[in-house]
Order: structure tokens, then sequence, then C-alpha cells
């Protein structure tokens, strides 16, 4: 998955206007303007579109953790220079606050079956020994399950 599209994901899943996205890049370190925002945003194949690297993206999420969960005391962490799924998987789960059964039925509610000790795998350290790599397949239906979560439908029965 690109830095790109996990953006898009997470800008329509919680309903993030422009002015949210600027806030939440400056509580993560980075200042960012609409027009830097719009480009990320675009399709893959318009060609206005420009990369989202990773330390753009971590300012992001770590300013979405400072949004959910409040800025803890002390200095802020500084953007990762390189992000990989597991870190982009861990800094969701804080920011939410999810626990492994809340992810477990996230998976499950898009049809990705996993265990516990699978789950609790990609969020070990780098060098443990069964640490595992958490692949675009699974980030992609995590971020599928937390649309179907958090995403409020904007849609009214029609009488």
């Amino acid at each position: 998955m690109t830095n790109n599209d996990i953006l898009r994901r997470l800008r329509y899943t919680f309903d993030i206007n422009d002015s949210n996205m600027i806030e939440l890049f400056a509580s993560g370190g980075l200042e960012v303007n609409r027009t830097q925002i719009s480009a990320w945003l675009k399709k893959d194949d318009d060609p206005a579109m420009q990369e989202c690297f990773d330390v753009t993206l971590a300012a992001f999420l770590n300013g979405f953790i400072n949004a959910k969960r409040g800025k803890k005391d002390g200095p802020q962490p500084k953007p990762e220079t390189e992000l990989n799924n597991n870190l982009i998987f861990r800094k969701l789960r804080i920011a939410l606050n999810l626990k492994d059964d809340d992810i477990i039925t996230m998976l499950k509610s898009v049809g990705l079956v996993i265990g516990k000790p699978e789950l609790s795998a990609f969020f070990r350290r780098y060098d443990h020994k069964n640490r595992r790599h958490c692949k675009d397949q699974v980030l992609r239906n995590f971020l599928h399950g937390m649309q179907l979560k958090y995403h409020e439908t904007q849609s009214t029965p029609k009488q």
C-alpha cells in the first residue's frame, strides 16, 4: 500500500476536512498547506498527485494519535523517517485505543480471520524472534474494517 492510499482511506473513514488535516499534521510536527494535502489525496493516475513520504505520513499519524488520545506530557515524538506496515498498524492501534479483540473483530468483519498470537506478532520489537512482518493485505483489510466500524454513512432512509 502507498502512503497516499493510507492517507486517503483515513481521511474518508474519519471524515477529516482540509482544515482538520492541517491541524493534525501540525500536531504531529509538520507544517503543511491545503495545496500539499490536495496533491497527496489525488488518485494514483492523476498527473498532479505527489508522493506522500514516510516522514509526512508519520507526522500525520502522530497528530492523529494526539487528536484521538490527547497529547502526552513532555516533548512530542519526532516523525519517523521510515515507516513500515507494522509501525502504521501500531500507530493506528494506539490512536484508536484498540485491544486485540477489537482488531480481530474488525478483521473478521471483512473476512480475514487471524488469532491473537498471530496479531501480537505484528506488534513485537523489530529484533524479536517471533515478530512477523505485516503484509499489505492485512493492513488493507484492517483499514477496510476500520472504515466499516468508524465511517458514518451520510444517507438516511427516504420516505
